[in-house]
């Protein structure tokens, strides 16, 4: 008997065969439709729904996939027949693939996920830092990956990877640490149980991140008579839990008792389809909001309640009102440290009030936690304070502050006889964009430019990757946006701000955009390298060192990248312009055309920065050096600490 035979049932005797879906067989009998795994597993995701704005749409869009011997003979097979319903983006690289699909969840606010497929061995291995980029960010990905044989018979096969006392161990484990949910199939039945449940994750408030399935090359093609029920049409809806009414009042007392409160906003209020509740909640009981970075575009900048980015890369006005607040509401934020300034931000002995889906979220810094959905839980808060409004003066010193952030902001992100600068790119950009285009970047010195500098047009319309800050996410998640923007607002632009340094790591999804027809418009903004870290090391007291290329003592003779030449060469409309003012009449143009534009810049990798709205942040600190300028900076930076919260 073959090895299929040991794991396939049999057709049951008698039955007339029908023909299915996908080059499995149903039989009259009821015992069920034939199918391989990997056309089972498509077949399932084929038939998940939810709806979005009325219309029932899939939950999976389509996925990302690089073919090898260890996907392409059974799932490409099975993938094959429904291109068009489930289309299949190729990708150039697998991390850049895993980004897209971030980037792609992100648009969708969490309510459909693409899949991403790879290879055994490499292939696969290339998805770990997109994994984890997605489970940082709390974001849906599916990971159908290549394995080892389960019979192990043709072992050691290639690109396995063998340890010797534990032949069970395999790259794929190395997902089990950066994924909400893992599993490797070893049974064609296994997937029954397995793709629920992966599915219920992708779409859990609390638990949403990315699902790995390790898929061996061998039990791909084995067949198995699966319940028709399972591929049964099925509409699915996010969870929204409601907050315990206890906690809801604990909370509405303490608000009560404010005299200086401030919401804090972050990117669950957008994923929870809270935005009209977080503005109505503030309007009536006047409070101000700060937005974090995932929270950037929950409020209008023209917004008066609207005072600012809060933390590190943030704004003296958001980040004023929270160290002078003595309750802050935070909602839907993690409050990771680029919020907090490492929980310097907020003082000492204010009381923090965690409303999130996500329990651990909730609790943080002894918070009082409120957990559940942000949109049922400002609904069921605002209903409790009733009438309640904080004091009028507090409203007014927060606007106060936001003025003079403005006054700033419009000042740097001026043009004249200056240095062009990343906050003069982000202006010309800004006063030229549509209010629903969206802005893409990620890494380096532009997330935190971004977020001091831009005013925010529209609701939901900037996406700055810094929840895993990864170098390299701009492109190709300002593609995988691109296919989701394509979809629900075809008419408005991707636009896609990266520096040299992320370019160089990962820029082969200008090709995926020309290939695809997915129209991006990309600012490449050439500083010479990676400059927002060298600031760090001349702020540290050290002198640049192997980070600007003409610094890189292993540089002999440096060179200079042709990036518009670069992205030409991918099929890009590229153009490289001198200042700011060239910069918009380039962008105008790219507004024009209809294919991907690259336009590239030089910036100034010293001036320029936006000197302002920094708050403290901890980094490892020298303890000894024979440098008196290391030594200088290193008392200067531990003086911050302070004002850091204990963990209370």
């Amino acid at each position: 008997m073959s090895i299929l035979r040991l794991y396939a049932k049999q057709a049951p005797f008698g039955g007339r065969e029908l023909q299915g879906h996908g080059g499995g067989t149903m039989n009259d009998t009821g015992s069920g439709i034939r199918l391989t795994v990997a056309q089972a597993i498509v077949r399932y995701l084929m038939n998940q729904f939810i709806e979005i704005n009325g219309e029932e749409v899939r939950i999976c869009g389509g996925g990302f996939g690089i073919f090898g011997h260890g996907n392409v003979p059974c799932l490409g097979e099975a993938l094959y027949p429904v291109q068009d319903a489930l289309p299949l983006y190729r990708g150039q690289n697998e991390q850049s693939m895993g980004f897209a699909a971030a980037a792609y969840a992100k648009y969708y606010l969490r309510r459909r996920f693409m899949f991403c497929t790879a290879s055994a061995g490499p292939g696969t291995a290339n998805l770990l830092t997109a994994a984890a980029l997605a489970h940082a960010n709390r974001l849906p990905m599916l990971m159908l990956c290549g394995d080892t044989f389960l019979t192990r018979l043709p072992d050691p096969v290639l690109q396995q990877l063998e340890h010797f006392g534990n032949p069970t161990i395999g790259v794929n484990d190395a997902f089990r640490s950066v994924c909400r949910y893992w599993d490797r199939i070893t049974h064609p039945a296994q997937i029954l149980q397995s793709l629920p449940a992966a599915l219920a994750t992708m779409l859990d408030p609390a638990d949403c991140g990315p699902a790995f399935l390790g898929l061996p090359q061998d039990l791909q093609g084995w067949s198995w008579d699966y319940p028709e029920a399972f591929f049964s049409r099925r509409v699915h809806r996010i969870r929204r839990q409601t907050p315990d009414i206890a906690e809801i009042a604990e909370a509405a007392v303490l608000l009560r008792s404010a005299k200086r409160p401030v919401i804090v906003a972050g990117g669950g209020v957008q994923y929870s389809a809270a935005v009209s509740e977080l503005t109505a909640f503030a309007e009536a009981h006047g409070i101000p909001v700060v937005e974090t970075i995932a929270g950037r575009a929950n409020m209008l900048a023209t917004h008066p309640l609207n005072i600012g980015p809060i933390g590190v890369t943030g704004s003296d006005s958001a980040n004023a009102i929270a160290g002078a607040a003595d309750v802050v509401l935070a909602v839907g934020t993690r409050l990771q440290d680029f919020t907090t300034g490492s929980w310097t931000v907020f003082a000492p002995d204010a009381r923090l009030i965690g409303l999130n889906a996500g329990r651990h979220d909730a609790a943080k810094h002894l918070s009082l936690a409120v957990v559940g959905d942000a949109k049922l839980g400002l609904s069921a808060l605002s209903a409790t304070l009733a009438d309640h409004r904080a004091p009028a003066p507090w409203m007014g010193q927060a606007q106060d502050e936001r003025r003079t952030w403005d006054a700033y902001v419009a000042g740097n992100v001026a043009h004249g006889n200056r240095p062009n600068s990343y906050s003069q790119a982000i202006g010309v950009v800004n006063a030229l964009c549509h209010p629903r285009d969206r802005v893409v970047t990620a890494a380096g010195g532009l997330p935190a430019e971004i977020t001091a500098n831009w005013r925010t047009l529209g609701i939901g319309t900037v996406d700055v990757e810094f929840g895993f800050s990864c170098m390299g996410y701009e492109i190709a998640g300002g593609w995988g946006a691109r296919i989701a923007q394509a979809q629900a607002e075809p008419d408005r632009d991707t636009i896609v701000f990266v520096g040299d340094g992320s370019y160089l790591l990962m820029n082969s999804d200008i090709y995926s955009s020309v290939l695809t027809g997915k129209k991006l418009i990309v600012l490449v903004l050439d500083n010479g390298g990676f400059a927002v870290i060298n600031k760090l090391q001349n702020n540290t007291g050290q002198e640049s060192f192997n980070n600007l290329i003409a610094d890189c003592p292993t540089v002999p003779t440096p060179c200079t990248v042709d990036f518009e030449a670069h992205a030409r060469a991918m099929g890009a409309i590229a153009e490289t312009v001198a200042n700011p003012a060239e910069l918009g009449e380039a962008f105008l143009r790219a507004k024009c055309s209809d294919k991907t534009t690259v336009i590239v810049m030089k910036v100034d990798p010293y001036d320029g920065w936006t000197t302002q709205g920094h708050a403290w942040w901890e980094i490892g600190t020298v303890a000894v050096s024979d440098r008196a300028a290391v030594t200088a900076k290193q008392t200067a930076l531990e003086a911050g600490r302070v004002r850091q919260r204990q963990g209370v």
